[in-house]
């Protein structure tokens, strides 16, 4: 089969094996915006060359902005109600095959906002063999929107989003505090002493937005040297954030995507106490492969 991570900046494309094992894989600048509604003619351009007959895709694609809006199961979700809810859209381009599309899933908890992602669950999916027991198990996958997902019994509980790099970027390029950092300084790479003082600084008094303040007076008054100011303001928001999502006594927590990111995840994980075990982005193929399977995708004829 074919698994394709498709979201709103980026493609990824898998070809498996029948047991679920990456063959070959690719991206292409081709998400949701570069592809002005043309989903159908990007897909068959970008597996032109593959001839595996199911495709199960997942991500943005089945957004309302995507090829068909699929919607999202609710929590408690596991592998089953994830795979009834896929949905097949029609693609005359690509003859012999059938192309299907997986829902996102839905937490409603009381007395505050839906929570919701796409695609980050069938990454989530893809760590079933890892998460054994009833857990509980933390799962969470840094990023500009950063999700935290519980998982119990093989099943995700609840959902919760901290929009940790979208904000960084935001102070980091357009603010005040972003005119006392040097604009060359790659974010990829972290100062660790500053980004060390940033996480211990989100425990202190005075709340995250007086905190924040505290990044350009420390500035000021040169006690927050400028190169070091960017991984100080990281360690600061992603302190924030694991504080607000974790309860107390949480030993382990897991942690999806690229090298960088949860390089870095992983440090503040350490400084609160928590380790961390990393796993790279290739696990939605793992993830899809396994809702194929479970809804009988890889048998049927074409």
């Amino acid at each position: 089969m074919i698994a394709i991570d498709w979201g709103t900046s980026s493609f990824r494309a898998y070809r498996l094996d029948a047991a679920g094992a990456v063959i070959e894989q690719r991206s292409a600048a081709a998400g949701l915006l570069a592809c002005q509604g043309a989903f159908e003619t990007v897909l068959a351009q970008q597996v032109a060359d593959w001839d595996d007959r199911a495709i199960v895709m997942a991500g943005m694609i089945g957004s309302r902005s995507g090829w068909l809006e699929v919607p999202y199961v609710s929590c408690p979700a596991g592998e089953a109600e994830i795979a009834a809810g896929l949905r097949e859209v029609n693609a005359p381009s690509l003859p012999g095959r059938t192309v299907w599309i997986a829902p996102g899933v839905v937490h409603r908890p009381p007395q505050a906002p839906p929570e919701v992602m796409r695609g980050e669950e069938t990454q989530v999916l893809g760590l079933h063999d890892t998460l054994a027991g009833d857990g509980p198990h933390w799962v969470c996958l840094p990023g500009t929107h950063s999700k935290w997902v519980l998982v119990e019994g093989g099943r995700m509980r609840s959902v919760r989003t901290a929009m940790t790099g979208e904000l960084y970027a935001l102070l980091r390029r357009q603010s005040l505090l972003g005119a006392l950092m040097p604009d060359a300084i790659d974010d990829d790479i972290d100062d660790e002493p500053a980004f060390a003082q940033g996480v211990a600084a989100s425990a202190g008094a005075g709340g995250l937005l007086n905190q924040l303040f505290g990044v350009r007076t420390q500035g000021l008054f040169g006690e927050l040297p400028p190169p070091q100011a960017p991984s100080y303001l990281s360690g600061l928001l992603v302190g924030h954030e694991l504080r607000g999502v974790l309860p107390p006594g949480v030993g382990v927590a897991h942690l999806v995507g690229g090298d960088a990111l949860t390089r870095r995840y992983a440090r503040a994980l350490d400084l609160l106490g928590v380790t961390a075990l990393r796993h790279g982005e290739a696990l939605s193929a793992r993830g899809l492969h396994r809702l194929a399977a479970v809804r009988g995708l890889l048998d049927r004829p074409s």
